[in-house]
């Protein structure tokens, strides 16, 4: 008779723990391999632009670089803080705001857009440029482009690769997050007038470059990108 009991117990547990896997695999998802992709912070357009103050347009062509020689092997893209907790307690405040950023994901977003950023005002393709920044950012940007264009000077603008990518600020201000990247790179630059001779940096010099961008997003909105709200350099500090 106690034999049949526990065999009874027994039976009726695993109906339970049955049920239970049923649930947590209706709640959490069963994953087959087919999902699609996590969207990174720069996949498409952000229709909800935001301007930020020291919108500095300072970028390849610009004087002040150093540094000469072979490029160095790239570097993982880092989440430091630039000035002691700071950072650390700003990206802990982004996350809050919105639990879906991963700073690593979004150090890989970053550096692609850096990269589209820098060849597309090279290039003068202010299409490009468009999604990508904020309102007041793009405006510099294109003005800089037209009066290149005007002078009939071409910018030549070759990116070897990264030597440093680090948060160094972060922040949520309003329903606005934002963070500040320091990108350092290795660049080869070079700006010609219409006769086709140099007018500014080397063609044949590696320079070493710092810049620091800061992204912003509005946590509020569905929209996951992030724009292009303001550059600058150490120098502008």
């Amino acid at each position: 008779m106690g034999d049949s009991f526990q065999f009874i117990d027994i039976i009726f547990f695993a109906m339970i723990a049955a049920f239970l896997v049923l649930r947590l695999r209706s709640v959490l998802g069963k994953r087959t391999g087919n999902e699609k992709p996590r969207r990174t912070p720069f996949d498409a357009q952000a229709p909800d632009r935001r301007d930020a103050e020291d919108n500095v347009i300072d970028l390849p062509g610009r004087r002040g670089q150093d540094g000469d020689g072979e490029p160095e092997e790239e570097p993982q893209p880092q989440v430091r803080g630039g000035w002691g907790r700071a950072a650390a307690s700003g990206v802990e405040a982004v996350r809050r705001a919105d639990p879906d950023f991963e700073p690593e994901s979004f150090l890989g977003g970053a550096r692609a857009a850096f990269e589209m950023i820098v060849d597309a005002f090279a290039k003068g393709d202010k299409q490009t440029l468009r999604p990508l920044l904020s309102d007041a950012v793009y405006d510099g940007f294109a003005r800089a482009i037209d009066e290149r264009e005007a002078a009939g000077e071409v910018m030549q603008t070759e990116l070897l690769g990264f030597k440093g990518i680090s948060v160094t600020e972060a922040g949520v201000d309003d329903g606005i997050a934002h963070v500040t990247v320091e990108f350092v790179t290795e660049q080869v630059n070079a700006v010609r007038g219409r006769d086709g001779d140099v007018i500014d940096g080397d063609p044949e010099r590696i320079a070493k470059v710092t810049d620091l961008w800061t992204f912003a997003r509005d946590t509020r909105s569905r929209d996951p990108n992030w724009t292009l709200v303001a550059t600058r350099t150490p120098d502008d500090d």
